[in-house]
């Protein structure tokens, strides 16, 4: 079902010419400052992919892929990517990229399964990265390195946004709080998931969200993940807490709640893919190539992850609606609807 959030008296900041100069600006800014924070590569990237190649991401494992018949290909199936996480690894295999050296590019899919609201559209952009590492890379405190130089890049773009529309006040805080899943649990053992991250955001202004995938000692996962990119098992051993990978979050003072802007973390290796696949009753998925290469230890170990173009944008240019920033479909209801509450849809 779609959802509409309707903030009390809001009023774009910047017409349309303004809105879209401000997209631009922000774009090429952001992946600038994050080409340099990571040492990436900007690489090409593809809008579909062969079907029963394991190439596609899963995401939680419920949503449909969008399909089409190749008429040159004897009508194989071709699916429109849900993100690049398991291209990207394969890609950083061909380039034979070194450790501390990645790649980045533009991801445009459909989601079509997506709720549509101020935060979800079935156009989906962003940042997709991944970075070659070491296997003493893959720690929790690696993870938070990276975390922090792509939060520097978040705050240098706030900053040049600021300094182009003086209107648009800086918001982000210095630093990012870290915290696991469970820990956010204990905190709040009373509160959904979602509402977990609503009050630690707004809290804190901005948070990563460590182990997500992995049960909690409530029985269940703080969000689904798939279980062949991100390892959301292997043990931190400093805290006995288990997952590699997490969530950035940051508090929006115009739709009054927590926006998620990344999903990243450290890849599974070979033994974490063996334990994911059967912790989750996948392990039919051994004999697809990409698995098959991840067996075979072909493919590098990585950290890698998405960054949402339109919602960054959005928060920036604070906007109340990802339609201020793209164009997408939209209920007709819901296009009314904004259009009397002052959210101008593209």
């Amino acid at each position: 079902m779609s959802y509409l959030i309707k903030p009390a008296n809001y009023k774009a900041l910047l017409d349309l010419k303004q809105t879209e100069l401000g997209i631009k600006q922000i774009k090429e800014f952001f992946q600038q400052n994050l080409s340099s924070e990571l040492r990436l590569r900007r690489v090409t990237a593809p809008l579909f992919v062969l079907k029963g190649m394991g190439i596609n991401d899963d995401l939680s494992g419920t949503e449909r892929p969008v399909s089409f018949p190749i008429k040159d290909l004897g009508d194989a199936q071709a699916e429109v990517v849900h993100s690049l996480a398991k291209w990207k690894r394969l890609t950083l295999a061909d380039y034979n990229i070194e450790p501390g050296y990645g790649i980045y590019t533009d991801m445009n899919a459909i989601r079509a399964d997506e709720e549509l609201g101020n935060l979800h559209s079935l156009y989906v952009d962003q940042w997709d990265w991944e970075r070659v590492i070491t296997k003493e890379q893959r720690t929790v405190d690696f993870l938070k390195q990276i975390v922090i130089r792509i939060y520097a890049a978040m705050r240098r773009t706030e900053y040049m946004v600021c300094e182009m529309y003086p209107q648009i006040k800086p918001f982000l805080p210095h630093d990012i709080h870290f915290i696991h899943s469970e820990e956010l649990c204990q905190m709040y053992p009373d509160k959904t998931p979602k509402e977990r991250e609503h009050a630690i955001s707004q809290k804190y202004g901005a948070v990563f969200i460590i182990g997500i995938g992995c049960k909690l000692s409530d029985g269940k996962e703080h969000d689904l993940r798939a279980p062949d990119y991100d390892d959301y098992t292997t043990i931190n051993p400093e805290t006995g807490l288990p997952g590699l990978n997490g969530d950035l979050l940051v508090w929006d003072k115009v739709l009054d709640r927590s926006v998620e802007l990344s999903s990243m973390g450290i890849r599974v290796d070979k033994e974490a893919l063996i334990r994911q696949l059967a912790l989750s009753g996948q392990e039919k998925r051994k004999e697809l190539y990409f698995h098959k290469r991840l067996l075979d230890e072909t493919l590098p170990l990585c950290i890698g992850g998405g960054i949402g173009q339109s919602r960054l944008c959005m928060l920036y240019l604070q906007k109340a609606h990802i339609g201020e920033i793209q164009a997408s479909i939209w209920p007709e209801d819901m296009r009314k609807e904004c259009a009397q509450l002052g959210m101008q849809l593209i």
